[in-house]
């Protein structure tokens, strides 16, 4: 739940900061890329460390990679317009806009069909299973409060 909503927004303000940076020092429209990638080293050893080297958890479902579409867009935008109004307004609309749809390259291999013990799966239903959350019993069981149905 944390991942579409809090990553892009914090991931701007490095992004924003460092290209007002570089654009103000230098006069160069690559400072959010160079951050994202910088922040990209950081979460893949971060992901190494903790996911696979800790719990064992497979190191393909976890991809911090979806920013770096985001950042070109930013510092593409700023090297066209050199305005950082219309950088802060389409940048950021496109750095929003642009985070469903860059995830879709890295997710569609989890599409595939797969049968197992004769039921049609996807691999990420499979995934599902073997992977399973931890949870404590109140909140796997089926809850239903007023129009929130959920497990």
């Amino acid at each position: 739940r944390m991942w579409p909503t809090v990553a892009p927004i914090v991931a701007m303000c490095f992004a924003a900061a460092a290209q007002s940076f570089f654009w103000t020092k230098f006069r160069l429209p690559f400072g959010a890329t160079v951050v994202t990638l910088a922040l990209l080293v950081g979460e893949w050893i971060n992901r190494y460390d903790n996911f696979w080297g800790w719990t064992f958890f497979p190191i393909s479902l976890v991809f911090p990679s979806a920013l770096i579409p985001m950042a070109f867009w930013l510092d593409v935008v700023l090297l066209i317009s050199g305005s950082w109004l219309v950088t802060a307004l389409l940048g950021s609309l496109g750095w929003g806009l642009l985070f469903y749809p860059s995830n879709w390259p890295v997710l569609a291999q989890y599409h595939q069909a797969a049968e197992i013990d004769g039921v049609l799966l996807t691999l990420a239903d499979l995934i599902g299973f073997n992977y399973v959350r931890t949870g404590t019993p109140e909140y796997i069981r089926m809850i239903e409060r007023g129009t929130l149905r959920t497990f």
